[in-house]
């Protein structure tokens, strides 16, 4: 009777748990497109402290992803170094936003070689300015794949829940060449 009785309350604890609860707003309660995007401050790779304001007059891919060096967020940082020329020609920056930390993201940057900026959020500040879902598996948390196109004037011009990670980048370059039509 008592193993039966504890297997029911961890079972029971672990359904209450999950595995993989949201912790933050749902899935396409995202900022909507011709709304004005929120300033923020956050500390890249540099050590240095980046201000959206920083970049007006230029397009900000603004790329949030789970976590450094896991493969899915390797395809997707790579891919959009690949085409770092291709978004300089069209005068956009791009911003990548984990929970990640400063040295966490200077190991990673210094491994994979990126030239874009990668911007620390464990507070969850900018994540929670661009309501980007956060995850949790156990006590680690992972904020949900999501890239906002912020126009030269401050503006969300779309929200990507990234699916089509091989694809995502040309994906952005085709809607910069699209608004420059």
């Amino acid at each position: 009777m008592r193993k039966g009785l504890f297997a029911a309350v961890v079972i029971a604890g672990l359904a209450l748990s999950g595995t993989f609860a949201l912790k933050a707003k749902a899935a396409g309660d995202y900022l909507p497109v011709g709304s004005k995007a929120p300033d923020f401050s956050a500390i890249s790779q540099e050590d240095k402290a980046v201000h959206l304001s920083d970049y007006k007059g230029k397009w900000v891919v603004l790329y949030f992803y789970p976590k450094d060096q896991t493969t899915g967020c390797t395809i997707e940082a790579h891919n959009f170094q690949r085409d770092i020329k291709k978004y300089e020609a069209a005068k956009a920056v791009v911003l990548g936003v984990s929970l990640d930390t400063v040295e966490s993201h200077k190991t990673w940057c210094s491994k994979d070689t990126f030239d874009f900026k990668l911007l620390a959020d464990p507070d969850h500040k900018v994540i929670d300015a661009y309501n980007v879902p956060i995850s949790e598996r156990g006590t680690m948390k992972f904020a949900a794949r999501t890239t906002y196109l912020i126009d030269p004037k401050g503006k969300v011009v779309k929200v990507w829940e990234v699916k089509d990670i091989p694809n995502h980048s040309e994906q952005v370059l085709a809607e910069i060449a699209a608004a420059h039509n």
